[in-house]
C-alpha cells in the first residue's frame, strides 16, 4: 500500500505529522464511514458504493465532483480496508512510464501473491488521450482497478472507451447544515482538530463559515483554521469581525475551467429563454465576478438571442451582436451595463425557437435522405453554356409579380411538401407567419 495515502499518521494537537504540519483539512480527513458527512446517496448505508468498499469490492470507478466533496477521502477509505496493493499518481506529474511501471508491478502482485492492483488518480482529467488509452487493457482484463478522481465532468474529460468500462460515481457539494456538523467536529476534537484550544464559535459564525465555503469542506475548515489562529492562547472565540478579516467578500464557488463554469453558464442560459431577467442578472454577477471572459458571456447571449428568441424579436440579435462589440472596446467595469441591458432585453422578449429548430430538421434531411439536384431552373445561368443545360430558363422573378412574389418550386422534387420552418404565434413572427400563409395560401 503507497504509505503516502497514510494522512493521519503521527498527527497531532499542534498540526504536526512526520512529514511536517499538516492543514486542519488534512487532519480531520474521515478515516471512516462512522465519521463521514455528507453524500448519503453515495456511501449510505444501503449504497452499493459503500457496500463494495466495505467487501473489499472495488469495482472500477470515477469519482467525480467539486473541490472539497470527499473524492479522496473515498479513496483513503478504500486504502485503509483493501487487501489488494494500493497504488497512488496524481495526473498533474505522473506519466506513461509510471503507469506502466504500476503494470509490471500488478503482474507480480497477481501472479505470486494472488493480489489485485488498485490505481488511485487524482486529477485523471489532465491525463491526455494518450495517457489514457495506456490504462484500457489492463481495466479491462481485471489486472488494475482504477479509481480516478476529477473535479472536471468526465463525460467532457474522459475517454469514452474508459468510461465504458467504469462506473461514475457523482458526489455533490455538501450542504450548510452538513459543513456546520464538519466545523463542529474539528472544534471539538483534541487529537487531530481544535479541540485542545478549547475555542468558543456560535451557531452564527459557523453558518457564515459554511456559506463562504460554497459546499467546500476543506474550504471551511482552512476557514476556521485562519480564524482560529487570529487568537492568542486558549479559550478564545471566533468573531464574525475575526471571520469577515479573514474571508472579505463572500467567495465566489465558481471556477472558470471547471465544472462550476458550465453550470454556471447553463442556469445563465436558461434564465434568459425561461423570461426571468433577475434570476439572468444573478448569474451574469456571479460570471463578473468571477473574472470570466467578456467576450464568452458576450457571445452566448447572441447565441440566446437567435435561439430562444429568433424572429420573436429580430431586434434581440441586433442588440446581442451591438453588446459583443460594447464589451470589446468598453472592457470593465463598464462592460456590465450594455451586458445587462442586453441579458434583460433578451430575458424579457417573446421567445421562439422556431429558426433554430428549422436548421436542425433541414441539417437532418441532408444527412439522412436523398435530396436530390437543385432544380434546374434555381441554378447558376450566369456563364457561357448554362442556357444550353436549361439552368435558369423557367426561373420566374418575383419582383415581376404584384407583392414581390410568386409560386413557383423552390426544394428539390425529393422534398416536395417538407416544411422546416414552422413560425409561432409569438411576438414579431406572427407578423411573418401571416404573410407565409397569404404568399403560400394557393399552393397545390
Amino acid at each position: 500500500m503507497d504509505t503516502d495515502m497514510d494522512l493521519f499518521s503521527g498527527a497531532n494537537q499542534s498540526g504536526k505529522n512526520e512529514n511536517g504540519y499538516s492543514p486542519l483539512a488534512v487532519r480531520m480527513r474521515p478515516r471512516s464511514f462512522d465519521e463521514f458527512i455528507g453524500q448519503e446517496a453515495v456511501v449510505g448505508k444501503q449504497c452499493y458504493l459503500r457496500k463494495m468498499i466495505e467487501k473489499d469490492q472495488i469495482p472500477s470507478l470515477i469519482l467525480f465532483g467539486p473541490p472539497g466533496t470527499g473524492k479522496t477521502t473515498l479513496a483513503q477509505m478504500v486504502a485503509n480496508v483493501t487487501h489488494s496493493d494500493f497504488e497512488k499518481i496524481n495526473a498533474v506529474s505522473a506519466g506513461i512510464s509510471d503507469i506502466r511501471k504500476i503494470v509490471d508491478q500488478a503482474k507480480e502482485q497477481l501472479k505470486f501473491y494472488q493480489k489485485r492492483t488498485i490505481i488511485f488518480i487524482d486529477e485523471i482529467h489532465r491525463f491526455n488521450k494518450g495517457q489514457q488509452d495506456v490504462l484500457l487493457p489492463y481495466v479491462e482484463d481485471g489486472r488494475l482497478i482504477l479509481i480516478g478522481a476529477t473535479t472536471e465532468n468526465p463525460y467532457f474529460e474522459v475517454n469514452h472507451p474508459l468510461l465504458s468500462r467504469v462506473r461514475i460515481v457523482k458526489l455533490v457539494l455538501l450542504t450548510t447544515i452538513q459543513l456546520v456538523e464538519i466545523l463542529k467536529q474539528a472544534l471539538a476534537d483534541e487529537t487531530r482538530g481544535l479541540g485542545f484550544l478549547q475555542l468558543k464559535c456560535s451557531d452564527e459564525v459557523l453558518a457564515a463559515i459554511a456559506e463562504a465555503s460554497g459546499g467546500d469542506a476543506r474550504v471551511a475548515l482552512n476557514i476556521l483554521e485562519q480564524s482560529s489562529s487570529m487568537l492568542s492562547g486558549t479559550g478564545g472565540e471566533i468573531t464574525l469581525d475575526i471571520l469577515y478579516e479573514i474571508v472579505g467578500d463572500r467567495l465566489q464557488k465558481y471556477d472558470k475551467k471547471g465544472d462550476n463554469h458550465y453550470d454556471t453558464v447553463s442556469a445563465f442560459i436558461k434564465s434568459m429563454r425561461g423570461s426571468d431577467p433577475d434570476a439572468a442578472l444573478h448569474y451574469l454577477a456571479r460570471m463578473l465576478v468571477s473574472g470570466e471572459n467578456l467576450n464568452f458571456i458576450a457571445r452566448r447571449i447572441a447565441i440566446c438571442a437567435a435561439e430562444d428568441v429568433g424572429n420573436a424579436d429580430p431586434q434581440a440579435l441586433v442588440l446581442a451582436m451591438a453588446t459583443v462589440q460594447a464589451v470589446q472596446f468598453l472592457g470593465m467595469p463598464e462592460a456590465r451595463i450594455p451586458l445587462a441591458q442586453a441579458v434583460t432585453y433578451v430575458a424579457a422578449a417573446p421567445k421562439s425557437n422556431a429558426a433554430y429548430l428549422a436548421i436542425d430538421r433541414a441539417l437532418q434531411d441532408v444527412r439522412s435522405k436523398n435530396c436530390g439536384a437543385v432544380p434546374a431552373h434555381l441554378r447558376d445561368a450566369h456563364y457561357k453554356g448554362a442556357a444550353k443545360l436549361g439552368h435558369g430558363i423557367e426561373y420566374i422573378y418575383p419582383h415581376d409579380f404584384p407583392g414581390h412574389f410568386t409560386i413557383q418550386q423552390y426544394l428539390p422534387k425529393e422534398l416536395q411538401g417538407s416544411q422546416y420552418y414552422l413560425p409561432t404565434e409569438n411576438g414579431q413572427e406572427k407578423v411573418l407567419k401571416d404573410r407565409l400563409q397569404q404568399c403560400w395560401k394557393n399552393k397545390k
